[in-house]
């Protein structure tokens, strides 16, 4: 039996979370920019929603920007001079409370959906992206869906679907069938909003309703029309700043800013694959910086600093034989390297055919993009 939301406790809820998170960081700072806003709160969904927000809006005015009939955006030096001006600004990225909020509001409802109804969302994504650009889509937003991802992976690539709505919508609905036993369930998925705001899930569900609702609600239309509102703004260059955020800084390399199709963008989406037996670094570089809504770098100084605890348990059980001190040993010598070339070499030397790695892991594919995250060039 599916639950339906009550949209009143929602909407109330959504709101004493929103100003509860916003209160205790802007208290302190004026502004928040990409590092702060991947670490905002305990839910690593609601903050990689707010990131998907953000690049979407961004995109939003890209594409505005490229409509003006008086310029040719095709023109390779305009592509080059725009690609440049889009990074500089990338890596002063900051946005006030009264912007940010739209954009956590929204995450924290879509995370909340997800989390209890993934066929509802995930079918609400499809309907709302063009049919000829639904496998892009999904290829560009996979990174974003820390949950329920399994439901849509094996969308991506498939011929067979065609460019169809009702095809997709299909696949999703087989895939949850088959998989529901092992997806986790909403209250698993929603006790880290606990952290900030107590989710009463007695509240959160209608009783003895059999019927998901076939659109989301009202409020979350609402909240989109706030977002829409917004974004006009959220590029708008700020010169004072109440008080310093932490020293560090956020690169968002954006790519694709013209209508030029080139074999980057293809090589970018291959699976990763060994050359002689070794990692390619050109390739992996080539890879990372080619993502279309772009890849955050970090001035990252110690790796071991770096990673999240989950990060350290899935590199240290998939990639170091379950050895932490190999895993500790290894960053550390990737932090003396110089350049991104010299950290795959490293790699490749010591233990891509010591360790057997799987070179098609999730947990490969992340660690070297933790490693293109720390160095601004390849070698």
């Amino acid at each position: 039996m599916k639950r339906q939301l009550n949209q009143l406790y929602l909407e109330n809820y959504v709101k004493n979370f929103t100003n509860k998170v916003c209160d205790g960081y802007f208290n302190q700072f004026k502004y928040i920019t990409g590092p702060q806003i991947v670490q905002l709160t305990a839910s690593e969904q609601i903050n990689f929603f707010v990131i998907k927000a953000l690049f979407a809006a961004w995109q939003e005015e890209l594409e505005k920007l490229k409509a003006s009939p008086f310029f040719d955006y095709r023109d390779k030096a305009v592509h080059d001079a725009l690609k440049d001006f889009m990074n500089v600004l990338s890596r002063t990225i900051k946005i006030d409370r009264e912007n940010f909020e739209p954009l956590l509001i929204a995450a924290v409802i879509d995370s909340i959906y997800l989390a209890t109804d993934p066929v509802l969302f995930f079918s609400s994504e499809i309907e709302k992206c063009p049919e000829e650009q639904l496998n892009n889509y999904f290829k560009e937003n996979k990174r974003y869906f820390k949950w329920h991802s399994a439901l849509v992976e094996n969308l991506i690539d498939r011929a067979a679907l065609g460019f169809s709505h009702k095809a997709y919508i299909a696949a999703l609905k087989n895939n949850y069938e088959q998989q529901i036993s092992t997806l986790r369930t909403s209250e698993e998925l929603l006790t880290s909003l606990n952290k900030e705001v107590s989710i009463d899930f007695n509240q959160l569900f209608l009783a003895n309703k059999e019927d998901s609702p076939k659109e989301l609600p009202v409020s979350k239309e609402m909240v989109d029309s706030a977002v829409e509102g917004k974004r006009s703004s959220l590029f708008t260059p700020i010169v004072e700043q109440k008080k310093e955020v932490p020293s560090y800084s956020v690169e968002i390399e954006v790519k694709e800013v013209a209508v030029i199709e080139s074999s980057a963008k293809s090589e970018a989406t291959k699976p990763l694959e060994l050359k002689e037996g070794k990692l390619d670094a050109q390739v992996i570089w080539s890879r990372f910086e080619s993502e279309e809504y772009g890849v955050m770098k970090m001035n990252i100084k110690e790796l071991n600093e770096s990673i999240g605890i989950n990060q350290r348990f899935m590199f240290t059980k998939e990639l170091f034989d379950g050895n932490p001190d190999l895993l500790r040993h290894a960053l550390k010598s990737i932090d003396q390297c110089e350049t991104f070339n010299e950290a795959i070499n490293l790699l490749n030397l010591r233990y891509v055919d010591e360790l057997k790695w799987d070179i098609q892991s999730d947990a490969l594919d992340e660690f070297l993009q933790l490693i293109f995250r720390k160095f601004d060039k390849r070698g």
